[in-house]
Protein backbone atom coordinates (compact mmCIF):
# COMPACT_ATOMS: atom_id res chain seq x y z
CA UNK A 1 0.00 0.00 0.00
CA UNK A 2 1.07 3.60 -0.57
CA UNK A 3 1.30 6.07 2.31
CA UNK A 4 -2.22 7.48 1.70
CA UNK A 5 -3.53 3.90 1.54
CA UNK A 6 -1.91 3.03 4.86
CA UNK A 7 -3.43 6.09 6.54
CA UNK A 8 -6.87 5.31 5.14
CA UNK A 9 -6.58 1.68 6.27
CA UNK A 10 -5.62 2.74 9.79
CA UNK A 11 -8.51 5.18 9.99
CA UNK A 12 -10.86 2.47 8.68
CA UNK A 13 -9.90 0.31 11.67
CA UNK A 14 -11.86 2.81 13.74
CA UNK A 15 -11.13 5.51 16.25
CA UNK A 16 -8.20 4.34 18.35
CA UNK A 17 -10.06 4.95 21.62
CA UNK A 18 -13.56 3.83 20.63
CA UNK A 19 -12.26 0.71 18.85
CA UNK A 20 -9.67 -0.13 21.52
CA UNK A 21 -9.55 -3.79 22.50
CA UNK A 22 -7.45 -3.74 25.63
CA UNK A 23 -5.25 -6.79 26.00
CA UNK A 24 -1.80 -7.95 24.97
CA UNK A 25 -2.49 -11.17 23.05
CA UNK A 26 -2.64 -9.69 19.54
CA UNK A 27 0.28 -7.30 19.93
CA UNK A 28 2.45 -10.02 21.50
CA UNK A 29 1.71 -12.37 18.61
CA UNK A 30 2.57 -9.69 16.05
CA UNK A 31 5.77 -8.66 17.80
CA UNK A 32 6.90 -12.26 18.17
CA UNK A 33 6.35 -12.82 14.45
CA UNK A 34 8.44 -9.70 13.78
CA UNK A 35 11.29 -11.08 15.90
CA UNK A 36 10.43 -9.01 19.01
CA UNK A 37 11.74 -5.62 17.85
CA UNK A 38 10.61 -4.07 21.14
CA UNK A 39 13.65 -5.72 22.73
CA UNK A 40 16.18 -4.10 20.39
CA UNK A 41 16.47 -0.78 22.29
CA UNK A 42 16.60 0.43 25.84
CA UNK A 43 13.08 1.67 26.65
CA UNK A 44 11.78 4.42 28.92
CA UNK A 45 8.07 3.72 29.42
CA UNK A 46 5.82 6.65 30.37
CA UNK A 47 2.24 6.49 31.65
CA UNK A 48 -0.08 9.01 33.32
CA UNK A 49 -3.09 11.16 32.52
CA UNK A 50 -1.66 14.59 31.79
CA UNK A 51 1.86 15.60 30.84
CA UNK A 52 2.86 12.26 29.29
CA UNK A 53 3.68 13.72 25.90
CA UNK A 54 5.49 16.78 27.26
CA UNK A 55 7.52 14.64 29.64
CA UNK A 56 8.40 12.20 26.84
CA UNK A 57 9.48 15.10 24.61
CA UNK A 58 11.75 16.49 27.34
CA UNK A 59 13.31 13.10 28.11
CA UNK A 60 13.89 12.55 24.40
CA UNK A 61 15.48 16.00 24.03
CA UNK A 62 17.78 15.38 26.99
CA UNK A 63 18.93 12.05 25.59
CA UNK A 64 19.55 13.50 22.13
CA UNK A 65 21.58 16.36 23.62
CA UNK A 66 23.76 13.72 25.30
CA UNK A 67 24.45 12.08 21.93
CA UNK A 68 22.02 9.16 22.29
CA UNK A 69 20.22 7.97 19.15
CA UNK A 70 16.57 8.09 20.20
CA UNK A 71 13.17 6.87 19.17
CA UNK A 72 10.04 8.61 20.39
CA UNK A 73 6.57 7.06 20.24
CA UNK A 74 3.65 9.30 21.23
CA UNK A 75 -0.03 9.77 20.48
CA UNK A 76 -2.21 11.20 19.16
CA UNK A 77 -0.81 13.13 16.22
CA UNK A 78 -1.83 16.68 15.33
CA UNK A 79 -1.54 16.67 11.53
CA UNK A 80 0.09 13.51 10.13
CA UNK A 81 0.36 10.01 11.67
CA UNK A 82 4.11 10.11 10.96
CA UNK A 83 4.42 12.48 13.96
CA UNK A 84 3.80 9.52 16.28
CA UNK A 85 7.09 7.83 15.43
CA UNK A 86 10.21 9.97 15.61
CA UNK A 87 13.89 9.16 15.20
CA UNK A 88 16.33 11.65 16.73
CA UNK A 89 13.53 14.18 17.15
CA UNK A 90 12.30 14.02 13.54
CA UNK A 91 9.05 12.32 12.43
CA UNK A 92 9.70 9.34 10.20
CA UNK A 93 9.21 9.86 6.48
CA UNK A 94 6.03 8.85 4.69
CA UNK A 95 8.10 6.21 2.89
CA UNK A 96 9.31 4.68 6.18
CA UNK A 97 5.81 4.81 7.66
CA UNK A 98 4.44 3.07 4.55
CA UNK A 99 7.18 0.43 4.66
CA UNK A 100 6.61 -0.30 8.34
CA UNK A 101 2.86 -0.56 7.87
CA UNK A 102 3.19 -3.01 5.00
CA UNK A 103 5.53 -5.24 7.03
CA UNK A 104 3.23 -5.27 10.07
CA UNK A 105 0.04 -5.66 8.02
CA UNK A 106 1.45 -8.59 6.04
CA UNK A 107 2.49 -10.35 9.24
CA UNK A 108 -0.89 -9.68 10.88
CA UNK A 109 -2.77 -11.11 7.87
CA UNK A 110 -0.84 -14.39 8.18
CA UNK A 111 -1.46 -14.85 11.91
CA UNK A 112 -4.46 -16.59 13.43
CA UNK A 113 -5.76 -13.58 15.35
CA UNK A 114 -9.27 -12.86 16.58
CA UNK A 115 -9.21 -9.70 14.44
CA UNK A 116 -6.76 -7.42 12.68
CA UNK A 117 -4.65 -5.52 15.21
CA UNK A 118 -6.31 -2.25 16.16
CA UNK A 119 -5.15 1.16 14.91
CA UNK A 120 -3.01 1.70 18.00
CA UNK A 121 -1.66 -1.87 18.10
CA UNK A 122 -0.63 -1.62 14.45
CA UNK A 123 1.19 1.68 14.89
CA UNK A 124 2.84 0.41 18.09
CA UNK A 125 4.28 -2.57 16.21
CA UNK A 126 5.35 -0.27 13.38
CA UNK A 127 7.20 1.97 15.84
CA UNK A 128 9.13 -0.89 17.41
CA UNK A 129 10.00 -2.33 13.99
CA UNK A 130 11.27 1.05 12.76
CA UNK A 131 13.25 1.65 15.94
CA UNK A 132 15.08 -1.62 15.32
CA UNK A 133 15.57 -0.85 11.63
CA UNK A 134 16.98 2.60 12.44
CA UNK A 135 19.23 1.25 15.22
CA UNK A 136 17.71 3.35 17.97
CA UNK A 137 19.65 3.15 21.22
CA UNK A 138 16.96 4.38 23.61
CA UNK A 139 13.25 4.60 22.85
CA UNK A 140 10.92 6.83 24.86
CA UNK A 141 7.51 5.20 24.66
CA UNK A 142 4.26 6.86 25.73
CA UNK A 143 1.38 4.68 26.87
CA UNK A 144 -1.72 5.11 24.73
CA UNK A 145 -4.53 4.24 27.14
CA UNK A 146 -4.14 3.22 30.76
CA UNK A 147 -1.02 1.08 31.05
CA UNK A 148 -1.66 -2.44 32.28
CA UNK A 149 -3.35 -3.64 29.08
CA UNK A 150 -1.97 -1.03 26.69
CA UNK A 151 -0.12 -2.45 23.69
CA UNK A 152 3.06 -0.61 24.67
CA UNK A 153 3.17 -2.69 27.86
CA UNK A 154 4.97 -5.42 25.96
CA UNK A 155 8.30 -3.68 26.58
CA UNK A 156 10.89 -4.56 29.20
CA UNK A 157 11.92 -1.03 30.19
CA UNK A 158 15.05 0.18 31.91
CA UNK A 159 12.97 2.93 33.53
CA UNK A 160 9.26 3.62 34.03
CA UNK A 161 7.79 7.08 34.56
CA UNK A 162 4.30 7.96 35.80
CA UNK A 163 3.09 11.53 35.29
CA UNK A 164 0.13 13.05 37.20
CA UNK A 165 -2.98 10.87 37.29
CA UNK A 166 -6.42 12.41 36.93
CA UNK A 167 -9.81 11.62 35.43
CA UNK A 168 -9.94 10.71 31.73
CA UNK A 169 -11.25 7.74 29.76
CA UNK A 170 -13.21 6.58 32.82
CA UNK A 171 -15.30 4.20 30.70
CA UNK A 172 -12.15 2.16 30.05
CA UNK A 173 -10.03 2.76 33.15
CA UNK A 174 -12.54 3.10 36.00
CA UNK A 175 -14.52 5.85 37.67
CA UNK A 176 -12.24 6.49 40.64
CA UNK A 177 -8.72 7.87 40.88
CA UNK A 178 -7.71 4.66 42.64
CA UNK A 179 -8.96 2.50 39.76
CA UNK A 180 -7.27 4.67 37.15
CA UNK A 181 -4.03 4.66 39.14
CA UNK A 182 -4.20 0.87 39.31
CA UNK A 183 -4.26 0.71 35.51
CA UNK A 184 -1.36 3.17 35.19
CA UNK A 185 0.65 1.24 37.80
CA UNK A 186 0.42 -1.75 35.48
CA UNK A 187 3.56 -0.56 33.65
CA UNK A 188 5.73 -1.05 36.75
CA UNK A 189 8.05 -4.05 36.46
CA UNK A 190 9.77 -6.03 39.22
CA UNK A 191 12.96 -4.29 40.28
CA UNK A 192 12.89 -1.76 37.40
CA UNK A 193 13.44 1.81 38.68
CA UNK A 194 10.56 4.26 38.44
CA UNK A 195 10.05 8.01 38.64
CA UNK A 196 6.75 9.31 40.02
CA UNK A 197 5.52 12.83 39.37
CA UNK A 198 3.61 14.64 42.11
CA UNK A 199 0.32 12.79 42.55
CA UNK A 200 -3.05 13.20 44.18
CA UNK A 201 -2.91 11.37 47.56
CA UNK A 202 -5.31 8.63 46.46
CA UNK A 203 -3.24 7.95 43.33
CA UNK A 204 0.04 8.05 45.26
CA UNK A 205 -1.20 5.39 47.68
CA UNK A 206 -1.96 2.98 44.83
CA UNK A 207 1.36 3.61 43.06
CA UNK A 208 3.41 3.28 46.22
CA UNK A 209 1.69 0.03 47.21
CA UNK A 210 2.33 -1.52 43.81
CA UNK A 211 5.94 -0.32 43.77
CA UNK A 212 6.54 -1.85 47.19
CA UNK A 213 4.98 -5.12 46.07
CA UNK A 214 7.31 -5.30 43.06
CA UNK A 215 10.36 -3.99 44.94
CA UNK A 216 10.61 -1.06 42.57
CA UNK A 217 13.17 1.63 43.51
CA UNK A 218 11.19 4.88 43.26
CA UNK A 219 12.40 8.44 42.77
CA UNK A 220 9.69 10.96 43.60
CA UNK A 221 9.28 14.48 42.26
CA UNK A 222 9.00 15.73 45.84
CA UNK A 223 12.67 14.81 46.28
CA UNK A 224 13.72 17.38 43.66
CA UNK A 225 14.83 20.68 45.14
CA UNK A 226 13.47 23.61 43.13
CA UNK A 227 15.34 26.89 43.55
CA UNK A 228 15.71 30.13 41.59
CA UNK A 229 12.36 29.53 39.92
CA UNK A 230 11.36 31.98 37.21
CA UNK A 231 8.23 31.47 35.08
CA UNK A 232 7.15 33.63 32.16
CA UNK A 233 4.62 33.29 29.35
CA UNK A 234 7.01 31.23 27.21
CA UNK A 235 8.55 28.79 29.70
CA UNK A 236 10.49 28.54 32.94
CA UNK A 237 13.94 28.33 34.52
CA UNK A 238 14.78 26.64 37.80
CA UNK A 239 17.63 24.77 39.45
CA UNK A 240 19.85 25.33 36.40
CA UNK A 241 17.24 23.81 34.05
CA UNK A 242 15.60 25.70 31.18
CA UNK A 243 12.11 24.47 30.24
CA UNK A 244 10.92 25.93 26.92
CA UNK A 245 7.34 24.65 27.33
CA UNK A 246 4.87 27.21 28.69
CA UNK A 247 2.70 26.85 31.76
CA UNK A 248 3.25 26.29 35.48
CA UNK A 249 2.34 22.63 35.04
CA UNK A 250 5.35 22.22 32.75
CA UNK A 251 7.63 22.91 35.71
CA UNK A 252 6.35 19.69 37.28
CA UNK A 253 6.74 17.84 33.98
CA UNK A 254 10.29 19.16 33.61
CA UNK A 255 11.12 18.02 37.15
CA UNK A 256 9.86 14.54 36.29
CA UNK A 257 11.86 14.52 33.04
CA UNK A 258 14.98 15.77 34.82
CA UNK A 259 14.75 12.98 37.41
CA UNK A 260 14.27 10.43 34.61
CA UNK A 261 17.31 11.72 32.75
CA UNK A 262 19.43 11.61 35.89
CA UNK A 263 18.28 8.03 36.49
CA UNK A 264 19.52 7.27 32.97
CA UNK A 265 22.89 8.89 33.74
CA UNK A 266 22.24 11.91 31.52
CA UNK A 267 22.28 15.64 32.26
CA UNK A 268 18.86 17.36 32.16
CA UNK A 269 20.39 20.36 30.34
CA UNK A 270 19.02 19.10 27.03
CA UNK A 271 15.45 19.75 28.20
CA UNK A 272 16.04 23.27 26.86
CA UNK A 273 15.74 21.84 23.32
CA UNK A 274 12.35 20.18 23.85
CA UNK A 275 9.45 20.99 21.57
CA UNK A 276 5.86 19.80 22.04
CA UNK A 277 3.47 21.31 19.47
CA UNK A 278 -0.11 22.21 20.23
CA UNK A 279 0.34 22.61 23.97
CA UNK A 280 0.25 26.30 24.97
CA UNK A 281 1.96 27.03 21.68
CA UNK A 282 2.18 30.64 20.51
CA UNK A 283 1.67 30.78 16.76
CA UNK A 284 0.97 34.43 15.91
CA UNK A 285 1.28 37.91 17.48
CA UNK A 286 -0.96 40.98 17.50
CA UNK A 287 -3.28 39.55 18.62
CA UNK A 288 -1.51 36.65 20.29
CA UNK A 289 -2.85 33.31 19.07
CA UNK A 290 -2.29 30.32 21.33
CA UNK A 291 -2.99 26.65 20.59
CA UNK A 292 -3.63 24.22 23.43
CA UNK A 293 -5.16 20.76 23.35
CA UNK A 294 -6.95 21.02 26.71
CA UNK A 295 -9.35 18.13 26.16
CA UNK A 296 -9.86 16.93 29.74
CA UNK A 297 -10.52 18.67 33.09
CA UNK A 298 -6.90 18.64 34.28
CA UNK A 299 -5.71 20.11 30.98
CA UNK A 300 -8.41 22.78 31.15
CA UNK A 301 -7.36 23.76 34.66
CA UNK A 302 -3.73 24.07 33.56
CA UNK A 303 -4.69 26.30 30.62
CA UNK A 304 -6.94 28.45 32.82
CA UNK A 305 -4.15 28.97 35.37
CA UNK A 306 -1.81 30.01 32.55
CA UNK A 307 -4.25 32.53 31.08
CA UNK A 308 -5.13 33.97 34.47
CA UNK A 309 -1.45 34.41 35.32
CA UNK A 310 -0.14 35.88 32.07
CA UNK A 311 -3.17 37.34 30.31
CA UNK A 312 -5.16 38.78 33.19
CA UNK A 313 -6.85 42.01 32.13
CA UNK A 314 -6.65 41.18 28.43
CA UNK A 315 -9.71 40.26 26.38
CA UNK A 316 -9.72 36.51 25.73
CA UNK A 317 -11.30 35.05 22.60
CA UNK A 318 -11.86 31.33 23.10
CA UNK A 319 -12.26 29.22 19.97
CA UNK A 320 -13.54 25.89 21.22
CA UNK A 321 -14.53 22.60 19.63
CA UNK A 322 -14.80 19.18 21.20
CA UNK A 323 -15.55 15.52 20.71
CA UNK A 324 -18.81 14.00 21.91
CA UNK A 325 -17.09 11.57 24.27
CA UNK A 326 -15.27 14.17 26.36
CA UNK A 327 -16.20 15.69 29.74
CA UNK A 328 -17.59 18.83 28.12
CA UNK A 329 -19.38 20.11 31.21
CA UNK A 330 -16.23 20.03 33.34
CA UNK A 331 -13.88 21.43 30.68
CA UNK A 332 -16.33 24.13 29.62
CA UNK A 333 -17.05 24.95 33.25
CA UNK A 334 -13.38 25.82 33.69
CA UNK A 335 -12.67 27.59 30.39
CA UNK A 336 -15.87 29.33 29.28
CA UNK A 337 -16.10 31.73 32.26
CA UNK A 338 -12.70 33.27 31.47
CA UNK A 339 -13.63 33.94 27.83
CA UNK A 340 -14.87 37.43 27.03
CA UNK A 341 -15.78 36.15 23.55
CA UNK A 342 -16.72 32.54 22.88
CA UNK A 343 -16.44 31.18 19.33
CA UNK A 344 -17.81 27.66 18.96
CA UNK A 345 -16.92 25.32 16.12
CA UNK A 346 -16.14 21.66 15.43
CA UNK A 347 -13.15 19.64 14.24
CA UNK A 348 -13.55 17.87 10.91
CA UNK A 349 -14.49 14.44 12.23
CA UNK A 350 -17.72 12.49 12.65
CA UNK A 351 -17.11 12.28 16.41
CA UNK A 352 -17.23 16.06 16.82
CA UNK A 353 -19.88 17.67 19.00
CA UNK A 354 -22.09 20.09 17.07
CA UNK A 355 -21.25 23.71 17.95
CA UNK A 356 -24.99 24.38 18.27
CA UNK A 357 -25.07 21.92 21.16
CA UNK A 358 -22.12 23.72 22.78
CA UNK A 359 -23.90 27.06 22.38
CA UNK A 360 -27.04 25.65 23.97
CA UNK A 361 -24.96 24.33 26.87
CA UNK A 362 -23.09 27.63 27.31
CA UNK A 363 -26.07 29.88 26.77
CA UNK A 364 -23.95 32.05 24.50
CA UNK A 365 -21.33 31.89 21.77
CA UNK A 366 -20.77 32.76 18.12
CA UNK A 367 -20.94 29.68 15.88
CA UNK A 368 -18.69 28.95 12.90
CA UNK A 369 -18.76 25.79 10.81
CA UNK A 370 -15.03 25.05 10.97
CA UNK A 371 -11.85 26.22 12.63
CA UNK A 372 -10.65 28.22 9.62
CA UNK A 373 -13.83 30.31 9.67
CA UNK A 374 -13.61 30.63 13.45
CA UNK A 375 -10.04 31.92 13.26
CA UNK A 376 -10.99 34.36 10.51
CA UNK A 377 -13.88 35.71 12.55
CA UNK A 378 -11.83 36.12 15.73
CA UNK A 379 -8.81 37.69 14.03
CA UNK A 380 -10.96 40.18 12.12
CA UNK A 381 -12.77 41.22 15.29
CA UNK A 382 -10.07 41.10 17.98
CA UNK A 383 -7.87 44.03 18.94
CA UNK A 384 -4.07 43.70 18.79
CA UNK A 385 -3.84 43.53 22.58
CA UNK A 386 -6.39 40.69 22.79
CA UNK A 387 -5.50 36.98 22.91
CA UNK A 388 -7.10 34.23 20.83
CA UNK A 389 -6.98 30.75 22.36
CA UNK A 390 -7.83 27.73 20.20
CA UNK A 391 -8.54 24.73 22.38
CA UNK A 392 -10.62 21.68 23.15
CA UNK A 393 -10.06 18.74 20.84
CA UNK A 394 -6.52 17.94 19.70
CA UNK A 395 -8.08 17.37 16.27
CA UNK A 396 -9.19 21.02 16.26
CA UNK A 397 -5.77 22.18 17.43
CA UNK A 398 -4.13 20.09 14.70
CA UNK A 399 -6.32 21.64 12.02
CA UNK A 400 -5.53 25.13 13.33
CA UNK A 401 -1.81 24.38 13.47
CA UNK A 402 -1.83 23.18 9.88
CA UNK A 403 -3.46 26.44 8.80
CA UNK A 404 -0.82 28.53 10.58
CA UNK A 405 1.99 26.36 9.21
CA UNK A 406 0.66 26.95 5.71
CA UNK A 407 0.51 30.73 6.14
CA UNK A 408 3.69 31.32 8.15
CA UNK A 409 5.95 28.42 7.24
CA UNK A 410 6.27 27.72 10.98
CA UNK A 411 8.29 30.90 11.51
CA UNK A 412 6.84 31.27 15.01
CA UNK A 413 9.14 28.41 16.07
CA UNK A 414 12.31 30.32 15.21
Amino acid sequence: MTYPDTVNFLYALGNEIKSAKLGLERIRAVLEALGNPERASRVVHVAGTNGKGSTCAMIDAGLRAAGVRTGLFTSPHLIEPTERIQIDGIPVSEADFERAFNVVHEIAEKLDLDCHPTYFETVTAMAFWLFREKKVETAVVEVGLGGRLDSTNTVQPVLTVITPIDFDHEAYLGHTIEAIAGEKAGILKPGVPAVFARQRPEAARVLEARAAELRVPVTRAEQFEIHDLHIDARGSRFSGIVCPLAGEHQVDNAVTAALALRALGVSPAGIAEARWPGRIEHVSPNPDVILDGAHNPAGARALARYLERFYSGRRIWLIYGAMRDKAIDEVAGVLFPIAAELVLTAPNTSRALRPEALAEFAGRGHIEANVEAAIGYARSSAADEDVIVITGSLFLVGEARQLFLATTGGRWQE
